[in-house]
């Protein structure tokens, strides 16, 4: 059997290649056994999202754990993320198992597990498990009857989304968002949000909300060349205020404002800060990823917040929200979570939460980016995904591993951080990011700058310095 490696945030392969029904046993047995390690009597949640066969695999994850006398709670239908992770600290499981590939391509299934606290469970508990899974699955699937299970209370089918939508409802001013005059647009990108939203907004408009698990072949991940369609329906529409659109599982973001123009996390994340800060006259710490905007320090230093800037994959910053008073955490990525809710990302709660802000104040999207930009300065952030060869990969990881990159064309290097990847800064407010992605055969490259066309020309000159 083939190893079986957790990345960045869980395990992820290809359906029916490593992707499969064993697989799923194989690491929900070690997770089982972890959890058997750990408690007397452990439970779990356990959800899918829309992918192929979620059902199929998450039955399979069921019966592995109902075997081993483990009490699951399972969601009925496809849920998001963020309702499994809900879920866990609602039902006070010791973990929450969610099937999904998150904003990976259609032929990617996945499976994140969820701490009590709702949130990643970390990185060394992670570890544990990995360690422990076994080179073939002792469960005899077959002769596990799920129907038993229920009978005997040891499965639990449960409302997750029920429990979501009572959350929203008690934590958003969702009549303010209704009564306003704002023209709203939702883009599922056929992901796990799609049914959620038409129950809480049933009236705006809404794209891509139907089931289907190839995601009409592209990746659901909610960044700008995933989203040109919802970005030229906003356009031909002429009147729509704001646009969201979430990933696969609903635990990323994308935004447009009323132009159509894309508004990346890195501003969203300013945004949140802005309106829990000022408007809302909250404080806490504000926890971000390595490769986020160094226009954070700007914001926080107005604020006189304290920031904490930490490696890249969520679970970095679900650390900190467990163990202190944060106010706003987010990644680039667009995972992002604010104070007052679960310690996880959700695209859907800072979706509304930027609604809100918007109903609240009478205030566009481009007002508000305008305030955020009166206390940061204008900035213009792009990422470059280069699908290239190993051999290629590792010879520029060796380049910045050795310091040989001293320039980038005409761009010359002040100084290195290498928290998580390298980062080339050539004055404060200008950089280039070189990291190789945890999930996908990629390498990224990120750029920051005070225009569109710098931050362009920087890729550009990079990819020639990479690759040349």
């Amino acid at each position: 059997m083939s190893k079986i490696k957790f990345g960045t945030d869980g395990w992820r392969a290809i359906i029916a290649k490593d992707f499969t029904v064993e697989n799923v046993a194989r690491v929900t047995e070690a997770t089982s056994d972890w959890l058997l390690k750990q408690h007397a009597k452990p439970t779990v949640v356990l959800g899918h999202d829309c992918r192929f066969a979620g059902e199929l695999f998450a039955e399979t994850a069921a019966k592995v754990f109902v075997s081993k006398g483990i009490k699951v709670f399972m969601a009925h239908g496809f849920v998001s993320t963020p309702m499994v992770s809900l879920g866990a600290v609602h039902y006070k499981t010791n973990l929450g198992i969610i099937l999904t590939a998150s904003h990976n391509p259609p032929s990617y299934n996945g499976y994140k597990v969820k701490a009590h606290y709702g949130g990643p469970l970390g990185p060394e508990q992670v570890q544990e498990i990995e360690d422990m899974i076994p080179e073939k699955s002792a469960t005899v699937l077959d002769a596990v009857s799920l129907a038993d299970a229920e009978k005997s209370g040891l499965l639990e089918i449960v409302p997750l989304e029920d429990l979501y939508v009572k959350r929203v409802e008690e934590n958003f001013d969702i009549q303010a968002i209704k009564n306003s005059n704002l023209n709203l647009a939702y883009d599922s990108m056929f992901g796990a949000g799609q049914r959620v939203m038409k129950r809480l907004f049933p009236d705006i408009h809404h794209l891509h909300c139907d089931h289907n698990p190839g995601f009409h072949g592209q990746a659901p991940e909610p960044i700008h060349k995933n989203l040109l369609p919802f970005s030229e329906f906003i356009k031909a529409q002429g009147n729509i205020s704001c646009g969201l659109a979430t990933d696969g599982d609903a635990d990323r973001i994308g935004l447009y404002d009323s132009e159509g123009q894309f508004v990346d996390s890195h501003h969203i994340i300013l945004l949140l800060i802005h309106y829990l800060a000022k408007y809302k006259q909250q404080t806490g710490k504000v926890a971000t990823a390595f490769s986020t905007t160094v226009k954070i320090k700007n914001m926080c230093a107005h604020y006189n917040l304290p920031l904490d800037v930490v490696k890249i994959g969520f679970k970095y910053i679900c650390g900190i929200m467990v163990t202190e008073d944060v106010l706003v955490g987010g990644e680039e990525s667009g995972g992002i979570a604010i104070k007052g809710h679960i310690p996880e990302r959700d695209g859907i709660w800072m979706g509304l939460t930027i609604w809100e802000f918007m109903a609240k104040t009478g205030k566009t999207l481009q007002q508000l980016i305008q305030e955020v930009y009166d206390i940061t300065g204008t900035f213009w952030f792009e990422r470059n995904d280069l699908y290239i060869d190993e051999t290629i990969k590792q010879r520029v990881l060796d380049n910045c591993k050795q310091g040989n990159y001293k320039a980038f064309g005409k761009y010359k290097v002040a100084r290195i951080d290498d928290l998580d990847g390298w980062k080339f800064f050539f004055d404060e407010n200008t950089w280039l990011m070189i990291r190789a992605s945890g999930t996908e055969p990629v390498l990224r490259v990120y750029a920051e700058a005070a225009t569109k066309e710098q931050a362009f020309d920087l890729l550009a000159d990079a990819k020639q310095v990479l690759l040349g």
